[in-house]
């Protein structure tokens, strides 16, 4: 069986999507709006800013659709994910297969008009959407990967607009790893429990009981390296008050986060939007 997007089907795919929950494409969203507001010094032309944030949906929808491939053996044993629509059989994996197939090569075409080097980048940038849900596998903290993946539409915007990718995009990528094991971590210490069951690795069972302590240096060290930033393209004060709410959001997880109350924990990791986009509102202004 191929795609069958009929009326019948398609809410299935929807789900497998997870347009129905656009957390995902919001955290992956922020840090592109970043780098291209950054590297465009403002507005971006507005091609390149269609592109971006068409892409980033189609990306991380393709992401979803592997990761549920990936994890198809598992969800069926964690609480959060067995109504899955691959763990039900709703889905077949090979309509999966040739969902995120397309969903990939429609990004892909996306940026066939753009530069050279970006084309060049979007390779692994695809690369890391779909390798990232086997890293759980072997890598202790695979939010790590994580983050990059999330993260590499900040080189990409760079060379969108300047044709070149300077050092402040790699020190806006580093913040975003930071950032993803902070509030992937949260999103981890709610699956903790099954997935030490299953054997699936996480950064919230590598840092054990200083999961609390981790996620907190975690968001330091992003927003540290997102001023420092901000210093090297000679932001100002609009982006860095910016920067001192999202902090203030971030001390406010850890009352979320320091009971390990699984629901809490996910709202915690919910509540991450805001930082990002308090980040984005920040930069926006300043550029105006």
């Amino acid at each position: 069986m191929t795609l069958d997007p009929t009326p019948r089907r398609l809410p299935h795919y929807l789900r497998l999507m997870r347009l129905d929950k656009p957390i995902g494409i919001l955290l992956l969203l922020w840090p592109t709006l970043w780098g291209l507001w950054v590297a465009a010094d403002g507005l971006p032309p507005p091609y390149v800013l269609f592109v971006f944030v068409l892409g980033t949906v189609l990306m991380r929808s393709a992401g979803c659709v592997i990761n549920d491939y990936a994890d198809r053996d598992f969800d069926g044993r964690v609480e959060r994910t067995r109504a899955r629509p691959l763990a039900t059989g709703v889905v077949t994996t090979r309509e999966a297969i040739w969902l995120a197939g397309t969903l990939s090569v429609l990004a892909l075409l996306l940026v066939l008009p753009m530069n050279t080097l970006v084309l060049w980048l979007a390779l692994p940038a695809l690369f890391l959407a779909a390798s990232y849900p086997y890293t759980k596998r072997f890598f202790a903290i695979p939010q790590a990967y994580l983050g990059i993946a999330f993260g590499f539409g900040i080189p990409m915007a760079f060379a969108a607009v300047h044709g070149r990718v300077p050092d402040v995009a790699w020190v806006m990528l580093l913040a975003n790893v930071f950032w993803a094991v902070a509030y992937d971590t949260e999103y981890a210490m709610v699956d903790r429990p099954d997935d030490l069951k299953i054997g699936i690795r996480s950064a919230a069972i590598t840092f054990g009981r200083m999961d609390v302590a981790a996620v907190m240096l975690c968001y330091a060290l992003a927003l540290g390296l997102l001023a420092l930033a901000g210093l090297m393209s000679a932001l100002g004060p609009f982006y860095f008050a910016g920067l001192v709410v999202a902090a203030g959001i971030a001390g406010h997880h850890y009352t979320l986060i320091r009971t390990r109350d699984r629901a809490r924990c996910f709202k915690a990791f919910l509540h991450n939007n805001w930082i990002g986009c308090c980040i984005f509102a920040g930069l926006a202004l300043d550029r105006l």
